[in-house]
């Protein structure tokens, strides 16, 4: 039970961290599909800080900035996992692009190009393109990866991941997964690696990337999921 005194303190701290919750919101829904409401998940994402002040202890030697962001974001995968936000179809479309880059790879022992994928994959390069377009919104890392649950049981987190339950922010710290991203990144085809650098390190939105460099915001839109496809095909391989 709060006594007066804590429930004013714990609604000043709301206060206090609400846009902590915003940024957290806007940075992850720059990397999801339209479907996907800001609203919803800042508030989630609030419910994440309220148990976050519940249950923060000084004595556990961690920042509360630092322990409330874990249980913010905690909160907001949670939503989206249970919201099942990727298709399935989507899904395995992205996995069949990964599993042709993968074999390409391989076969050539360089980055294939955007025809040959589509080739391998018995497509047009148009109606590739549009399969691209259609798996907008996929993620380096998907929300299977991140639970170890997913359709595949050989997931390439799984490796880098000590505890399945471990915080995505401990899951992308692991230093040789680190490693092996920025090898990855700079295996891409140069455009590919400028749009990866905007969007990430810059969090430019795909309007913001097309502008820079010229395009319509559908080809950035294509390049990107080629993009992570690429990453996830090489990640596979560590």
């Amino acid at each position: 039970m709060y006594t007066a005194k804590g429930k004013l303190q714990r609604d000043d701290q709301l206060r206090q961290y609400t846009p902590l919750v915003r940024r957290l919101a806007h940075h992850m829904i720059a990397k999801l599909p339209p479907s996907v409401e800001l609203d919803d998940l800042i508030q989630v994402g609030m419910m994440g800080l309220t148990e976050a002040i519940a249950r923060f202890e000084p004595a556990q030697g961690v920042q509360f900035e630092t322990f409330a962001s874990q249980r913010i974001r905690g909160a907001m995968i949670d939503e989206l996992r249970g919201g099942d936000w990727m298709s399935r179809g989507s899904r395995k479309s992205q996995k069949e692009i990964e599993q042709a880059l993968h074999r390409l790879q391989q076969k050539l022992q360089r980055t294939p190009l955007e025809s040959e994928i589509a080739q391998e994959l018995g497509l047009s390069l148009t109606d590739y393109q549009s399969l691209l377009a259609k798996v907008r919104g996929t993620q380096l890392v998907y929300l299977e990866d991140l639970s170890g649950h997913g359709e595949d049981d050989d997931g390439f987190l799984e490796r880098h991941q000590g505890n399945s339950e471990a915080e995505p922010s401990a899951v992308l710290q692991d230093q040789r997964m680190r490693s092996a991203l920025v090898a990855a990144i700079g295996l891409l085809p140069e455009r590919e690696q400028q749009i990866m650098s905007m969007y990430y390190e810059h969090d430019m939105n795909l309007k913001e990337i097309a502008a820079v460099l010229g395009v319509t915001e559908s080809r950035i839109c294509q390049l990107h999921s080629q993009s992570i496809a690429r990453l996830r095909a090489r990640l596979r391989e560590h």
